[in-house]
């Protein structure tokens, strides 16, 4: 039986990672563990913080969102303490990714962020993948903020329409 709280939130953010087979965002992780009120924010984001450091997750930051994979160390610590994970706490889990796995997937899939860079300008770079896998990736530059938070915004609802079409041009 597990003595200290922060080994079982532990647990069970790698088991929520290899339940899926996309990269789950801080915020998602976020929602699932403050809704079901397991933990606080700041608990959880020292969890994280101490996976990553172990080396059993790995983070990948895009703009203003961190995406988290579990890495193989995590799959084996897993594997031999994820028994460890109550059943109420499998079955919340459970749940919560069968209710939301097309959000969560939709989500982790399309992503579109930007950042200043030296020229004063910014860059977007914007992405749709299927799983692990880029299915397309595009980087554009623009003179204001504005523009760049606008694109952002567009990418999200325009994405699969701009895939189709770069697809169909290419194989014209």
């Amino acid at each position: 039986m597990i003595q200290e709280p922060e080994t079982l939130y532990k647990l069970m953010v790698l088991y929520m990672l290899k339940e899926v087979n996309f990269p789950l965002t801080n915020s998602q992780l976020s929602q699932f563990f403050l809704d079901k009120e397991y933990t606080t924010y700041f608990t959880l984001q020292q969890v994280l913080s101490e996976l990553m450091d172990s080396k059993l997750i790995s983070a990948r930051r895009s703009g203003s969102s961190t995406r988290y994979e579990i890495t193989s160390d995590g799959m084996e610590t897993l594997s031999f303490f994820g028994s460890d994970i109550g059943a109420a706490a499998v079955a919340d889990m459970d749940e919560y990714l069968q209710e939301n796995k097309f959000r969560l997937r939709s989500e982790a899939g399309t992503t579109a962020d930007y950042y200043e860079t030296d020229n004063q300008d910014f860059t977007i770079h914007c992405e749709v993948r299927e799983g692990k896998t880029v299915l397309i990736a595009l980087e554009l530059s623009v003179p204001e903020e504005k523009q760049a938070a606008q694109l952002c915004n567009a990418w999200k609802d325009k994405s699969q329409e701009i895939y189709s079409f770069v697809m169909r041009k290419l194989m014209e």
